[in-house]
């Protein structure tokens, strides 16, 4: 049986929550750090990576914010 149910999604702050993880990569050669709950571990691996590749200047960050849902 099928119902119509209103649904709500948010952050998931509660105690019980998965941590926010962030990782670093690489956009000309794709390569990236360790997932970490640190932000910083991935700035020291870009400063690594940037020494043995000099010609890789652009990164980006990718966070995991975990989410919940829920019928209202």
């Amino acid at each position: 049986m099928l119902r119509q149910a209103d649904w709500t999604v948010q952050p998931d702050h509660e105690p019980d929550a998965k941590p926010h993880t962030y990782a670093q990569e690489c956009d000309l050669c794709g390569e990236g750090s360790a997932r970490s709950t640190d932000q910083e571990s991935g700035t020291l691996w870009i400063l690594e990576h940037v020494r043995t590749s000099p010609s890789h200047h652009f990164y980006k960050q990718i966070v995991k914010r975990p989410f919940r849902t829920w019928m209202r």
